[in-house]
């Protein structure tokens, strides 16, 4: 196994490779086990595809949304090099209508399923993906369930 990665230096790849200045997900403890890059969303796919090639983070853990109501929703990605201890988890804000963001399914196969989970969730359309269906809820189904104004109480018919 490779030296784990020093905080300095981790922040100092991450801020070479994607051009931004990281943080840590918890201020009072930075830790390179959990930084976090915030990317503009038409470098998204640039930013994914140098924290696979260039900083190692070739484990795609996870990609979900967060709705932020009025500002849109931002799009996270956890992305880790498992060899050197590097964790980063990359975020960009997309806007609320029409909710787009670049797929990453063509860097990492783990993608697929999570970025159609996202668009099932919050309906978020990544754009490039090869087969963006529902993949939880039936094709019928009206909204979007975690998004913030999507009504609760609204009547659906049973599962099946």
């Amino acid at each position: 196994m490779t030296e784990p990665l020093a905080l300095e230096a981790a922040v100092a790849r991450v801020r070479e490779a994607l051009g931004v200045e990281p943080s840590g997900e918890d201020p009072k403890r930075p830790d390179p086990r959990h930084l976090v890059a915030v990317v503009p969303c038409e470098r998204w796919t640039a930013a994914a595809l140098a924290a696979r090639d260039v900083l190692g983070c070739r484990y795609f853990c996870h990609l979900t949304a967060v709705d932020w109501k009025g500002d849109g929703f931002d799009v996270v990605c956890r992305l880790e090099n498992l060899e050197t201890g590097l964790g980063l988890t990359l975020k960009t804000r997309v806007s609320r209508e029409p909710a787009v963001c670049p797929s990453l399914t063509p860097l990492f196969r783990g993608a697929l399923w999570m970025e159609r989970e996202c668009y099932d969730l919050f309906g978020v359309r990544f754009e490039g993906h090869p087969d963006l269906r529902r993949l939880l809820l039936p094709d019928d189904w009206e909204g979007y369930p975690l998004r913030k104004d999507y009504a609760v109480d609204t009547a659906h018919a049973p599962y099946r």
